[in-house]
């Protein structure tokens, strides 16, 4: 039977819950036997894989592979995923580089199909690192399963933690949290922002964002938003935020069009 995270109702109760159990729960997913067949059959398989068709040819260490970087939905565009593992990433106009969401370029970069130092598959850990990424988004989907909110917190803890180490400048860091459609999901919700807000120009969403994160954290810095207190106010803030009665919605969706209509 497939293990079922408690999530205690979803909310802030749920993510106090999820706070208290979340490493013991993990573990039962990881011991999951769907869970832990998949994972044992990609640590046996891995390390002969030296191409992109290899890996995509053979669908349970493919569905790992994309899992573990929260890239389940491209299953069925292995054309896609070929160019994006192919991807040379030292080539600014590859494809990898090109895309907002760059999750793909982090899984071109993780594999190395595409580098001149070739595949990373049989390097040591590889294979401990990617299943331990699998058994994480399998823990956070299940988490959905029972709330959604939820999931889009604990991913946004994630993302959050690696772009705080990133060495990337700021506003290149605030570009990957508006392409990453969930994770800015959270930052929007926290904000009070609503979808229209993605109608506005580039510059100005960053612009926009980095205003309001200035304004509940007195910085925009995403190391400092990424410390445990900063994260927490994040995340209450977009849970409450989220469970505001669709009432509120259109005075939300106003200041958005406000924005727009005096560009």
């Amino acid at each position: 039977m497939t293990f079922q995270v408690l999530t205690g109702g979803g909310g802030l109760s749920g993510w106090a819950l999820l706070n208290r159990t979340s490493a013991r729960q993990r573990e039962l997913v990881g011991s999951d036997g769907a869970v832990q067949s998949a994972t044992s059959n990609f640590s046996r398989k891995i390390a002969s894989v030296s191409t992109a068709d290899e890996l995509l040819s053979d669908y349970r260490l493919m569905e790992v592979a994309l899992k573990a970087f929260g890239l389940e939905g491209d299953m069925g565009n292995k054309a896609f995923i070929r160019k994006i593992l192919e991807s040379d990433l030292s080539d600014e106009k590859s494809l990898a580089n090109r895309l907002s969401n760059k999750t793909y370029r982090q899984l071109a970069e993780t594999f190395g199909f595409g580098s001149e130092s070739g595949a990373q598959t049989d390097t040591k850990g590889f294979a401990e690192r990617i299943t331990a990424q699998y058994v994480d988004r399998e823990f956070e989907s299940r988490v959905g399963d029972g709330d959604q909110n939820l999931r889009l917190a604990l991913n946004a803890r994630r993302e959050l933690s690696g772009l705080a180490t990133r060495q990337s400048t700021e506003d290149t860091k605030w570009y990957e949290v508006l392409g990453n459609t969930a994770l800015r999901k959270v930052f929007e919700g926290a904000f009070g922002f609503s979808s229209a807000y993605g109608k506005l120009p580039i510059d100005r969403q960053l612009q926009e964002f980095k205003g309001a994160a200035q304004k509940m954290f007195g910085t925009s810095e995403m190391s400092a938003i990424a410390q445990p207190d900063n994260f927490e106010k994040l995340v209450q803030r977009f849970l409450v935020r989220s469970a505001i009665d669709v009432d509120s919605a259109p005075n939300r969706y106003s200041t958005a069009l406000t924005l727009l209509s005096g560009m």
